[in-house]
Formats: structure tokens, sequence, C-alpha cells
């Protein structure tokens, strides 16, 4: 079938993106789910700093790529062997799929699965397939997902349903930055009853670890951003205490853990140097390939310190994405106050520049 969705051209190429777009609004061919596939019609999709990292080259992909991994629709069709999701169910996209069978898989997410990983560096669907093509060169698949489009073929593995009662802009943020930053906050942080939490950058990811944490009624929560638009909003959010880095230095604040979630070697350093002995600093931001951080050995061990890196929150979709919509269903987890803006597929390489300079905490793409 015949889709419209946003193709990166090249990567790397100068800001601003609005001028020197990299990616392309297109018509492209959509071939048809086969066994444990099913075709979802897109309704909303997040842009995220992972579709960034492609574009300015800190994640590289093979293009032409069409972008997009986290998104919310309906399913229209299934393939050969896909029994437990129905035409018609609302559907969230999850990055990483889950093969049940290797290693990673046995680690009850701390670990990333490795077919999942494999297909997705390769820009192939989880069991080898590609179903994407324009004037009949093949287009690659973005995380298993490229949901900045009408429609998306993915794997079974890659879908969690939802009830209809979950919106679409809420049920697409579920799947990566609520996914990613709550889900450091309860499997990797999980934090004891009083222990403080500190939460260092401020975007989609980091908001969501913070509403988190204050959902399961942690201690202290300290936001930590450069913006004060984001300090502001996280106050609002119901941190107790929001301040710059500067300030955490100055103050010499210091917290049970730290969730590092800006993917930036200072913002790493600022999560480290706070947190108090005996904590974890847990880091889910991905950095440029060459970033380095200066940390002290002597500090893990005269502290008894663990550092923990934490992907697609150390979550198990299946399980983790129905407990926030459950939290957000009982007013717990406000994930419509993580949206910054509501945009068209158009705006996607202004989005990109939005993103890159800080601005946006979540833009939402409504198809």
């Amino acid at each position: 079938m015949r889709i419209t969705g946003a193709v990166l051209e090249e990567i790397g190429r100068p800001r601003p993106y609005a001028g020197s777009t990299p990616i392309s609004v297109t018509e492209l061919e959509l071939g048809d789910p086969g066994p444990s596939e099913l075709r979802v019609r897109i309704e909303a999709a997040g842009v995220c700093h992972s579709d960034l990292s492609v574009v300015d080259g800190n994640r590289v992909r093979p293009v032409p790529m069409l972008l997009g991994h986290e998104a919310a629709g309906r399913v229209e069709a299934v393939g050969a062997g896909v029994t437990d999701v129905a035409v018609g169910q609302r559907v969230v996209m999850a990055f990483l799929p889950r093969c049940g069978e290797c290693a990673g898989c046995a680690t009850d997410g701390r670990l990333p699965c490795a077919a999942g990983t494999a297909a997705n560096n390769e820009g192939r669907l989880l069991h080898g397939s590609r179903h994407l093509t324009r004037d009949g060169e093949p287009v690659h698949h973005h995380l298993g997902v490229s949901g900045f489009a009408t429609h998306a073929v993915v794997d079974r593995a890659s879908v969690v349903p939802v009830d209809d009662d979950v919106p679409p802009e809420v049920a697409c943020v579920l799947g990566c930055a609520v996914l990613t930053g709550g889900g450091a906050l309860l499997n990797a942080v999980a934090p004891g009853p009083g222990e403080s939490v500190m939460v260092v950058g401020l975007g989609g990811v980091g908001m969501a670890a913070l509403l988190a944490a204050v959902a399961v009624g942690a201690g202290e929560v300290v936001a930590v951003d450069t913006l004060q638009a984001k300090l502001d909003l996280a106050l609002e959010l119901g941190a107790d205490r929001a301040l710059t880095p500067d300030e955490v230095a100055e103050q010499g604040v210091r917290t049970s853990h730290a969730i590092e979630c800006a993917g930036h070697p200072r913002a790493f350093e600022t999560a480290f140097a706070a947190t108090a002995p005996g904590g974890r600093t847990v880091t889910v931001g991905l950095p440029d390939p060459a970033a380095r951080a200066q940390v002290s050995p002597l500090t893990l061990t005269a502290e008894a310190r663990t550092v923990v890196g934490s992907y697609l929150g150390s979550a198990v979709p299946a399980r983790d994405i129905p407990r926030f919509a459950q939290w957000w269903r009982e007013g717990r987890l406000p994930v419509e106050r993580l949206i910054s803006r509501r945009i068209r597929l158009e705006d996607i390489n202004d989005a990109m520049d939005e993103l890159a300079d800080g601005r946006a905490v979540r833009q939402v793409i409504v198809i």
C-alpha cells in the first residue's frame, strides 16, 4: 500500500535542520505483514533524542531510513500466527523487540535482546523482513517501528496492546519516554522507602523518571536542568527542588540515588557527584560515542557506590507498559503534561531543531 512517511536521507547535515532538511516527507510503498507481523495505522508519534541521534550521526544507522520509534495506533491487519492481537485494537510501539529466547531476554529487562538489537542495527524487523520501498529502492526500518508515517508494519514483539481509554498521544509516550525514564526509576534505581532521587536532564525521559519518582512516593525528588522553563515544569509535576547543575555543585547536594537522562558527560558527572554513599547512579542518556566523563574509582570503593547503565529503562515492555497505563488511569502519572507541543509530520525538521536546542520536553506528531 502507499503511505506517507518521514525519511532520513542523509546523516550529519548541518543545523538548522529546518534549512538543511535531512528528513523528507515522501510517499513510500509498504508491504503486507508476514508471519508474526501486523500492520498499524499510526495515530500519534513522539519525537525523541534517539531520533535526533540518528540525524546528527551520534548513532549511525543505514539510510535512507523511515524514522520514528515512539508511536501508537490501531491494528489494521495481522499476519499468520498472530492470534493475541485483534484488528481495531490500539497498540503501543516498543523500540526494542524481545525474541524471548536469547541470554539478554533471560535477564528480566536488565540486558537488551541480542536478536532485537541486531535487527535494529541493520534496519530490519525482528525476524529479518523488510517492508519499505520508494521508487523500487529499499528504505530501512528504524528500531523496528518507523512510526513517523501514516502506517507501519511491525513484528508482534514490537507492540503492546492498551485499552481504548488511553488516548493515542498518551499511549505513544508510554512506549519510549515513560518506558525508559519511568522504567529506569522502577527497575534500575528501585528506591527504598524514604530514599531521595535526583533526575539530571529534563527532556521527555527525565520528566517521565521524575513523574515515576513522585508516583512511587520517593523521598525528596530533586530535578536538575540548565533551562528555567523545564525547572518550573518539574516543580509543577511534583519535584521538591529544581536546580541547575551549578547550583547542585555550589550547594553540595547529595541524594540517595541519581538518574542521568541528558546523554552528556557533564550531566553524568553531576549525577555521579550528587549520589550519596551506598547509592546508585543510573545513566540512560545516549551521548556522542567519543564523549568521556571523569569519575574517581576510589569514590566507588570507599563509598560503596554503584554505577548502572539502563537501556530502555531495563524494562520488559509487555509487563511495564500496562503498569504505567494503569498509573495514568489512576491519575498518578500525568503523562499528557510532558507533551510540549503537537505538530504535523511536515514539521519534523523543525522539531529536530527544537530537540537539539533543548527546548522540547516531548513533541508529538498527530497523524
